[in-house]
Parts: structure tokens; C-alpha cells; sequence
């Protein structure tokens, strides 16, 4: 059976979007459609005893918001297959086990309860850190969410050749027919100032050109595989989270990779998966790739 696109709703208008989004996205890649809400319902009124024939009120709630979230689902795309549960579990611990056997996972920027200031919710940010699956947390203007820029944009770090990342950037852009805006960043050594001699001239082109030749090399397998994505290079100079956040305002998604340590516990997204999560201008895929070596670079 084909993974499924798996996508957590809680009700709230956040995940209402990232539903419709998961919708079009399943439709886009030809995947079944998973809608999966958490409740922690029977940890409260499993064990309330009660005269009543009736069903738990949360129970109840959970039903509806996972009723509600297929009908809409199915309305938006009448042919696609579609199947919605009601887990009993906390939130993050509930779509980290779906995404084992997902696709992709997708979730809401917020959600219910979450503090109005917030520019992430908790459960977006630890899914993203620790999933083994790609992750898009929805958030965006109108234009981004109803893919009208017609532009995947791609972050590539200095180890990301033919990484996991680059890979579903290209697969992204290819079900689209979007433009692949892919970017790799260079900085100056911060122990050489900007006036150094060195760096007036051939110090600052070497660096260009070697950002440049890294981000061929990066490419070239994904290049030969998808031979009709529109691509557009650029080698920047400045943070990489910084540069890909002010791009994201004219892209429909912003893939980054978040490396991954064996054994190590903890929220691994780096910085600038972590910048794109709270604040991109798009949807943001974070995709994890192994990581062998702690001394390795980020995009």
C-alpha cells in the first residue's frame, strides 16, 4: 500500500488551512490522504464513571472535528482517497508515529490553545525537529497557499549533495511545473574584516566560485533526474537564514533540510530550518538527513 500524506487537525483554523493544502498536495503527487486528530479525551473522562448511555464529551468533539476535516477534504477533491482517525494521545507523540509510515506529514502553524503570540506552535516545532519524514508546517499569505508564484525554493548546504532535501525540492518543483529557485550562501571569515586586503578581490570571488561549483555538484544527480525543472542558481553572500527567509516572500514553498544525529535526543533542526519555521513569508518542508559527522555545515 502507497504511504499516505499524512495531515494532524485539531479544528483550529491553522489546520483548517494546512488541511486544504494537504489536500492539493496528495492530489498533486497522486497520495491518499490521512486526516489524524490527538485527543487525550479518555485520559480525563475514560475513567469518570456515569449513569449516562452517552458517549464521552470529548470523544465526541474528537469525532466531530475529524468528521468535518474529511467531508471538507472530499468536497475539495471529490476522487481522492481519504481516511480520518481519532488517536488517544498527546498531539506530538501521535503524528511522530504516523509519520513513520507517511509520505509526508503536514501540520498547521498553530493551533488550539496555543498563545496568540506564538509565531510557531509546540507541536509544529517539535514535529519538524524530530520526524523521520518530510514535515510542511502551512503558514503564508494567499498567494503562497494557493501556489500563485509558481517557484519552489530550495536552500542547499555545503554537505547536500544529492541530499534528501535536494531530492524532494526537485520532485516538489517537478509535480508543480514550478521554477526550482535553488540558493547556496557564503560568508566571509569573521576574523577577516571586510576592508582586509585579501578580500578586496580575488579573496571574495574565490569564495563566490567555490559556493558556486559546491552548488553544481550539489545538483547534478537531482539535474539528470528531473531534466525538465526550470532551475535558477544564485550563490549569495550573507546568513543563509536570513537570505531564504526574504526570498520565501515570492516562492510557494521553501524546502531546508534539518540533520540528524543517531542517538542524540533533543530537537535537531539547526538554525536555519528553525528561522524558515518561524519566519518564512511560504509553506516550509523541512526534510531530515542523516548526520554522521557534528562538525558538518548547514546551508
Amino acid at each position: 500500500m502507497e504511504s499516505p500524506l499524512v495531515v494532524g487537525v485539531d479544528g483550529s483554523d491553522p489546520s483548517l488551512t494546512a488541511l486544504d493544502w494537504a489536500v492539493d498536495e496528495a492530489v498533486r503527487h497522486g497520495l491518499p490522504l490521512r486526516i489524524v486528530h490527538a485527543s487525550l479525551w479518555e485520559r480525563y473522562e475514560g475513567d469518570v464513571p456515569t449513569l449516562a448511555t452517552d458517549r464521552p464529551s470529548g470523544r465526541i468533539l474528537a469525532e466531530n472535528i475529524v468528521g468535518i476535516a474529511a467531508e471538507r477534504a472530499r468536497r475539495r477533491a471529490p476522487d481522492l482517497p481519504v481516511t480520518a482517525d481519532v488517536l488517544a494521545e498527546d498531539a506530538s507523540t501521535a503524528l511522530l508515529r504516523e509519520g513513520q509510515e507517511g509520505a509526508i506529514l503536514v501540520v498547521g502553524s498553530r493551533g488550539r490553545g496555543e498563545f496568540a503570540d506564538l509565531l510557531l506552535g509546540s507541536v509544529g516545532l517539535v514535529v519538524a525537529a524530530r520526524a523521520h519524514c518530510p514535515v510542511v508546517v502551512v503558514r503564508g499569505d494567499r498567494h503562497s497557499l494557493e501556489a500563485r508564484h509558481g517557484r519552489v525554493l530550495l536552500g542547499v548546504g555545503e554537505h547536500d549533495v544529492n541530499s534528501p532535501a535536494v531530492r524532494f525540492a526537485f520532485r516538489e518543483a517537478a509535480a508543480r511545473d514550478a521554477e526550482l529557485d535553488v540558493v547556496r550562501t557564503w560568508r566571509r571569515p569573521a576574523h577577516e574584516p571586510i576592508d582586509h586586503p585579501l578580500l578586496s578581490g580575488n579573496r571574495a570571488i574565490h569564495l563566490a566560485e567555490e559556493s558556486s561549483e559546491s552548488l553544481d555538484k550539489a545538483l547534478e544527480a537531482a539535474v539528470t533526474e528531473h531534466p525538465r525543472v526550470r532551475l535558477r542558481r544564485a550563490t549569495l553572500e550573507g546568513p543563509a537564514h536570513r537570505v531564504l527567509t526574504e526570498r520565501s516572500a515570492a516562492a510557494d514553498l521553501l524546502v531546508v533540510g534539518a540533520r540528524r544525529r543517531d542517538g542524540l535526543v533533543g530537537l535537531e533542526l539547526g538554525r536555519v530550518a528553525h528561522r524558515a519555521l518561524h519566519h518564512a513569508t511560504c509553506p516550509v518542508a523541512v526534510v531530515p538527513q542523516r548526520r554522521l559527522e557534528s562538525t558538518e555545515g548547514e546551508p
